[in-house]
């Protein structure tokens, strides 16, 4: 049996973040459809950015204490904020038109552009069988964003809201190679409290004017809940997550979860008296399972 602090210990460590991860993720889509229409997706993200940071650095002065040295080369932390807001933003924009279901489709793209971008920043390889892994898990994730039903996969058509999160997908994939890049042996919690500093003044400088023309006393309930939502869960704790895996998978294996959030989404959209989807789609979810296995015991 693995030991604590072996390799193997670290790995098995980094899928059971992303695991959680894939989880937390999968409620911001099902809440952030609901709260889209009715506040900017650039203010909402501020906020989001804003709540996170000062929660995950209380986390860290508690922890591990914020040196110096960490917020050596701030531009790190500019770069690593600036694509995880353009994710965030892009996110929220997609869901004013795409569905949570659909959208998360779009999110499993990210393996495969994950590993592309790991391969130009760390020549990281992608092996067969973690090829094949990703490979089963898209099907497995197609079948069922589709729920089972092959005239909805036959006839899919890729709406405005599906094309600008792509973009953002793209942004997210590269994010999970950066981090290993930049990280100069910070631990995750610090780590990722400068990101979320960066990204928070980025995207105030980007979004001051929405955020200064925003009614916020007259935004519905269900805008507060997901900003809650998404600041702790969806933010502070998946941040800190992604961190803690990125150090220690591969970015193919790290964005391989993403193959999981289309059956959290539904899952989601049960609990929130969506409906049940069509017993079929048991049949994707193994298939995922089994992707999930393979890249376990690489």
């Amino acid at each position: 049996m693995a030991t604590i602090g072996t390799p193997r210990a670290e790995a098995l460590r980094g899928h059971l973040a992303m695991l959680g991860f894939s989880a937390l993720v999968a409620g911001s889509f099902s809440l952030g459809a609901m709260a889209a229409p009715f506040v900017d997706p650039a203010a909402l993200t501020t906020l989001r950015f804003a709540v996170a940071g000062a929660i995950v650095g209380a986390a860290a002065l508690a922890t591990t204490g914020i040196s110096r040295s960490a917020f050596v080369a701030p531009w790190r932390y500019l770069v690593l904020g600036a694509l995880l807001a353009l994710y965030f933003v892009m996110m929220f924009e997609g869901l004013k038109t795409a569905a949570p279901v659909s959208a998360s489709a779009v999110f499993t793209l990210t393996p495969l552009m994950a590993a592309g971008f790991g391969w130009l920043l760390l020549r990281q390889i992608t092996t067969a069988r973690m090829a094949l892994a990703l490979a089963i898990g898209a099907a497995g994730a197609a079948w069922v964003i589709f729920r089972a039903d092959w005239h909805a996969l036959m006839d899919m058509q890729i709406g405005k809201g599906e094309v600008i999160y792509f973009w953002g997908c793209a942004a997210h994939a590269l994010y999970a190679p950066m981090v290993r890049k930049l990280n100069r042996g910070e631990p995750a919690i610090v780590f990722s409290f400068g990101m979320m500093v960066a990204g928070t003044v980025l995207l105030a400088l980007w979004s001051w004017p929405a955020i200064m023309a925003t009614d916020w006393r007259a935004m519905p309930a269900i805008v507060w809940i997901t900003l809650a939502y998404v600041s702790v869960a969806a933010s502070a704790i998946t941040f800190v997550l992604l961190q803690y895996a990125a150090m220690r998978l591969p970015s193919a294996k790290v964005m391989a979860y993403t193959y999981l959030t289309p059956t959290w989404v539904i899952l989601w959209e049960i609990a929130l008296g969506r409906g049940v989807p069509p017993l079929g789609i048991l049949a994707g979810i193994a298939m995922t399972i089994l992707a999930l296995y393979l890249l376990l015991e690489d």
